[in-house]
């Protein structure tokens, strides 16, 4: 990588953490104020005035520096997939709605910045939790501690977690999900936010988490970024690295990974793929 070229990285990663933490600062202002909430697409897809308004607050810090780039993210009139070439930002002001409508603080603003498809850059600020998961190059950092994935091999005593969403009409899969999950591994849990799940991945909270869902994005590259960084293995269900148009998503610490991977794997057939 030339001189230059890293100088941008950094710039890259020190924008994503200035972007994440202006969209929480607005969404976190409004966090537990009685917002309306509207639904899109379902009865459990939900959106808020505080999600529009952080998103606002996200794209006019990454203008500040980088005018030109494409920006992909959940609401209003932005790009809906990832550019295959050139730089772009992709980003979710709020990364679990419902649990922000909920009044529950497990939610995240994720800002992640790509370059010809892949993540070069990621910070997700959770701001009810007051912690800031950045991931440059080549580490991922809570609140500035480098953090890394957690060296447990044995499945028996890792825990693991379904992640994104099933539809109503998918139930059957979700709950093959969490059946496999306890059957496999030492315990379970559901955070309903990708983002934070991945983050808790990163750090070694959490061992594995996956999904036979086809995941959007801005709910997952910047997640996926920090597990990467953190030391651990991110696949979609064919085992392949993962990418942003992947089918499923496969997170791990790497040492139990196959066990993750034989779990979504499962679901998958429960789904007839």
């Amino acid at each position: 990588m030339t001189a230059q070229g890293s100088v941008e990285e950094a710039d890259r990663t020190a924008v994503a953490e200035a972007a994440a933490r202006a969209g929480a600062a607005v969404v976190d202002g409004r966090f537990r104020d009685d917002i309306d909430v509207e639904h899109k697409d379902g009865k459990t897809d939900v959106v808020t005035e505080a999600d529009r308004a952080g998103q606002r607050a996200v794209i006019e810090r990454i203008r500040e520096t980088f005018p030109d780039d494409a920006i992909v993210g959940e609401e209003e009139d932005e790009l809906k997939a990832v550019p295959d070439t050139g730089a772009a930002w992709v980003i979710d002001p709020i990364d679990g709605t419902n649990n922000y409508v909920r009044d529950i603080r497990a939610f995240a603003t994720a800002v992640a910045a790509v370059v010809d498809g892949e993540p070069v850059a990621a910070a997700n600020a959770l701001p009810a939790m007051d912690d800031v998961y950045v991931a440059d190059a080549d580490a991922t950092y809570r609140n500035g501690t480098r953090v890394t994935v957690s060296d447990r091999t044995d499945p028996e005593t890792a825990a693991a977690t379904p992640t994104v969403w099933w539809d109503f009409d998918a139930r059957d899969e979700y709950a093959r999900a969490c059946a496999e999950i306890v059957e496999r591994f030492g315990d379970m849990r559901r955070f309903g936010s990708a983002q934070v799940t991945l983050a808790m991945v990163a750090e070694g909270a959490l061992d594995a988490t996956i999904t036979n869902v086809d995941c959007n994005p801005w709910d997952t590259v910047a997640g996926v970024h920090m597990v990467r960084t953190a030391g651990g293995t991110v696949t979609d269900l064919d085992g392949d690295p993962w990418r942003h148009d992947s089918s499923g998503l496969v997170a791990s610490n790497g040492g139990v990974h196959e066990e993750a991977l034989a779990a979504a794997r499962a679901v998958r057939s429960v789904a007839g793929e």
